[in-house]
């Protein structure tokens, strides 16, 4: 297996970028950035730890749970999740961000790269109130580039087509998979009962 390790040899496998590849990225966000991010319920987030290594997050909430602050911010609420704060410490010390919002039953999807920064303004906090709960932080994300990514991806995968669903029954319980990988002293916990827990600690 024959490793690529410079930019040179990797070019090699690859015409360079041109026409609406490149001329699409933009500093800011226009009209059609606020909208996608409007229409959007799910997002991923990705940052780099200090060791040098990635991390992946998904985020999602009602369309529009992202608030687009002005034309070079926009505002991430930080719901009830697992505590273990990845995401999160990777910022403090590498604010690079890297955003993919995608949006039900559409095949393009869109890129934001930026620097973000956790803020815990009551103010800010307030913004995001949902049953009477406050996310614990908000993340503002200042805007380096932003744009549209093509569809192909989500093309090649039929994503958002029905007939590709796969049934939850394809997998264990979330319960029996952590069982099988943490040990026998972990209660495998039904799906039902799970999905019915979290739906209580939602926000």
């Amino acid at each position: 297996m024959a490793q690529i390790t410079s930019q040179d040899a990797l070019r090699q496998h690859y015409r360079e970028a041109t026409g609406r590849a490149v001329e699409k990225q933009l500093s800011r966000l226009d009209k059609h950035c606020r909208r996608f991010i409007e229409l959007s319920p799910f997002m991923l987030i990705g940052s780099g730890g200090p060791d040098g290594r990635g991390d992946v997050s998904p985020r999602g909430e009602e369309p529009g749970f992202v608030q687009v602050l002005d034309d070079n911010r926009l505002a991430i609420p930080d719901r009830p999740g697992n505590n273990r704060l990845d995401t999160m410490t990777n910022l403090l010390t590498h604010p690079a961000v890297g955003l993919l919002f995608l949006i039900p039953g559409v095949n393009e999807t869109l890129r934001i790269n930026g620097q973000a920064a956790i803020h815990d303004d009551e103010d800010l906090l307030a913004r995001f109130e949902v049953k009477g709960r406050l996310p614990a932080t908000v993340l503002v994300v200042t805007v380096d580039e932003a744009y549209l990514h093509c569809a192909k991806a989500l093309m090649r995968s039929k994503l958002w087509d029905p007939e590709t669903r796969i049934p939850r029954t394809a997998l264990p319980s979330i319960g029996e998979m952590l069982k099988d990988q943490i040990g026998e002293h972990v209660e495998a916990e039904p799906q039902a009962e799970m999905v019915e827990r979290y739906k209580k600690i939602l926000y």
